[in-house]
């Protein structure tokens, strides 16, 4: 089977299912996973609509999973697994965009703070399960979707807080709470990159400012509140996947695997986002909490 595969979280709607469309329209065969299963599975109906007619092309299929939950972040990276496989497929790509933003504290079952479970833990642990999986093709390509609000990230670079209730104990900012679990994403990839087989990439991609995605009417609370102060200086949709298609599509692989991307070029993140021995933590930190076997530092 010579096409490639994508898969690609939060494709309901916004930039996930801009995404989407524009890698099946590019020939990949797409996934998409949603939290709302009808919502999803009429994404993929339309998508299918859209595509030319082939009778070799694999029709974009639907997923669902809450990935604020890690017992269904794993049964779906099983679920995807069991079905590539008999489909003969890999994953080429793997854009985790699924995000959140909450504007009161509050804890999934497993006892983390919300919006660092479906920021962080559940692109690390997909990434994971994926690779134990072997469900990736050999020079698979995983983009996670970051933000310039990482700069607003609080962490104690001494014991970096992975689980995020430290949040319960201090004063709740959404934008805060929203950047940190941005910055431990882009230090738990840079880290990953260093440790993924080789001819495998990871990058982090910045969309910027983006109108029409429902992130911040469905997010409430202050980022709501603010979202028309900065429409005028939004751009579309289609604008905002422009870096994650480029990570995924170009040819030669842009470099630096786990790098910060933005305006598809690498970007300066925040002091902190650059630091190897916080990455490091960071990434350790996380596998233990997920339950992940940590993957070996590529000699």
């Amino acid at each position: 089977m010579n096409r490639k595969t994508a898969v690609v979280t939060g494709a309901a709607g916004g930039l996930g299912l801009v995404t989407a469309r524009r890698l099946a329209l590019a020939g990949y065969g797409v996934v998409l996973v949603g939290r709302d299963a009808p919502r999803t599975a009429a994404a993929a109906d339309a998508l299918r609509d859209l595509l030319p007619a082939d009778p070799d092309a694999a029709p974009p299929r639907a997923y669902a999973a809450d990935l604020s939950l890690r017992s269904e972040v794993r049964d779906l990276a099983a679920e995807l697994a069991a079905d590539l496989t008999t489909d003969a497929a890999r994953i080429d790509v793997l854009v985790n965009n699924a995000g959140a933003a909450f504007a009161r504290y509050g804890e999934t079952p497993d006892g983390a703070e919300r919006t660092h479970a479906v920021n962080h833990h559940a692109p690390f642990l997909l990434t994971h399960a994926l690779l134990t999986a072997d469900a990736f093709a050999a020079d698979a390509r995983v983009v996670n979707l970051s933000t310039f609000v990482e700069k607003r990230g609080r962490l104690d670079e001494d014991a970096p807080d992975v689980l995020g209730t430290s949040w319960h104990d201090r004063l709740y900012s959404q934008l805060h709470v929203y950047g940190t679990s941005k910055l431990l994403g882009l230090l738990a990839t840079a880290e990953l990159a260093r440790r993924l087989p080789a001819g495998m990439r990871t990058y982090n991609a910045n969309p910027g400012m983006v109108k029409g995605t429902r992130m911040n009417a469905n997010a409430g609370g202050l980022m709501r509140l603010t979202a028309p102060l900065f429409r005028p200086f939004s751009i579309t949709p289609d604008e905002g996947v422009r870096t994650t298609l480029w990570l995924t599509t170009a040819t030669p692989a842009p470099h630096p695997s786990g790098g910060f991307f933005t305006a598809s070029r690498p970007a300066t993140p925040s002091r902190p986002a650059r630091s190897p021995q916080l990455a490091r933590a960071v990434y350790e930190r996380t596998a233990s909490l997920l339950g992940v076997e940590p993957l070996p530092v590529r000699s």
